[in-house]
């Protein structure tokens, strides 16, 4: 088949052809359409007459897209089975298993129905996240200082979770709050909070908050708080650094 089919304004019956022929061999289905719309599940809806996207991935992903908003007005995981029933007008079905969830969309009027036999083999990977970050100090503790020992990461305290709590060379408890853009007030604000709740029990704390770059509020805050700043970018390659420790020893 073609990599790229698409019929304006199709017939029933090249509608017909160019749906079982997207959902036969797996093909990316978009069509434009004047629809309505009903749900029947762990709830009931329905929707009105009006223009819409409709997708359905070869997963069996089912996506009902208005042109407003970013999410889907209605919308099946993967996994579910899509199949067109020949009624007046036809409908496209979407029947999910468990939970039983069935999606029928009336198709009243196809202005543009298309398939792409899409190859896309490649995972996202996400570089330069936090997590990343975490990885990185801990494999490089003296990118924040000579002497830092860093000791558990994503470390609940009771009142949020520390990025990384870790020592410094004079044994003071050391908190890392970790952020891969511009650290803002929020930030600031957020590392001033758990220093002072681990204050609480240990008699010496530090925050560092660890960005790229921090506005000149952030900077502020900084000094009137009594906190620091190190400047650390966040790796350029897709990291491996996962986990969480759970004691405090």
């Amino acid at each position: 088949m073609s990599k790229v089919r698409a019929t304006i304004n199709p017939s029933r019956e090249e509608l017909k052809h160019l749906i079982d022929s997207a959902l036969s061999n797996e093909a990316l289905l978009t069509i434009f359409a004047r629809c309505r719309v009903y749900y029947d599940g762990r709830a009931k809806s329905e929707l009105g007459s009006g223009d819409r996207v409709i997708i359905v991935k070869p997963d069996g992903a089912f996506l009902i897209h208005q042109n407003r908003k970013r999410e889907p007005v209605n919308w099946q995981p993967p996994g579910s089975l899509v199949s067109l029933e020949e009624r007046d007008p036809p409908v496209l079905r979407s029947v999910r298993r468990k939970p039983k969830e069935v999606l029928e969309v009336e198709l009243e009027e196809v202005y543009l129905v298309s398939l792409f036999k899409a190859e896309d083999y490649e995972e996202l990977a996400l570089t330069g996240s936090e997590a990343e970050m975490a990885g990185m100090i801990f494999e490089n503790p003296e990118l924040i200082e000579p002497g830092f020992k860093p000791l558990f990461r994503e470390k609940d305290i009771g009142h949020g979770i520390v990025d990384i709590l870790g020592r410094d060379s004079g044994g003071n408890l050391v908190v890392l709050e970790l952020k891969r853009r511009r650290a803002e007030l929020h930030a600031v604000s957020q590392l001033k909070r758990y220093v002072e709740t681990l204050k609480k029990e240990h008699p010496n704390v530090r925050g560092i908050l660890v960005a790229p770059s921090l506005t000149s509020g952030a900077k502020k805050l900084l000094e009137v708080e009594g906190l620091e700043f190190r400047r650390v970018e966040p790796p350029k390659r897709s990291g491996k650094f996962q986990g969480r420790q759970t004691t405090l020893v």
